[in-house]
């Protein structure tokens, strides 16, 4: 079993992560991209970041290249689930992302989940 230890995210650094991340998926073309805010009411992450892709290969290129642009902009992250790509997670310290199939995503409901305690905004929606 690996062992990850969590390093000290600067609130900067976590809006660097999450604003390579939500553009790395809008410019690959990922659907429904959704941000939920979590700071203050987690301590898991400031951020999650949920987006779906169309079929098993987008979701996989579309995790693949956030995974890169974090790693190019020299921050480390651990990426899981890429060998079936319905769900990849993409834990960048303290911003999570997850590109699912839309079914899969659907199934999960995470938005649900964390609606109770956090603020969630779609990407390109007014606020």
């Amino acid at each position: 079993m690996k062992k990850t230890v969590k390093k000290d995210v600067t609130t900067s650094e976590s809006e660097q992560i999450l604003n390579i991340a939500v553009k790395s998926l809008d410019d690959g073309k990922a659907d429904d991209i959704t941000v939920i805010d979590l700071q203050g009411k987690s301590s898991i992450a400031a951020y999650m970041v949920i987006a779906s892709g169309t079929s098993q290969r987008h979701v996989a290129s579309l995790a693949e290249q956030v995974y890169k642009k974090l790693k190019d902009a020299g921050f480390k992250s651990v990426m899981e689930g890429e060998e079936k790509a319905d769900w990849v997670l993409i834990d960048a310290y303290d911003v999570i992302i997850h590109v699912f199939k839309p079914e899969v995503r659907e199934f999960y409901n995470i938005e649900k989940m964390w609606s109770a305690i956090a603020e969630i905004r779609k990407v390109g929606e007014k606020q």
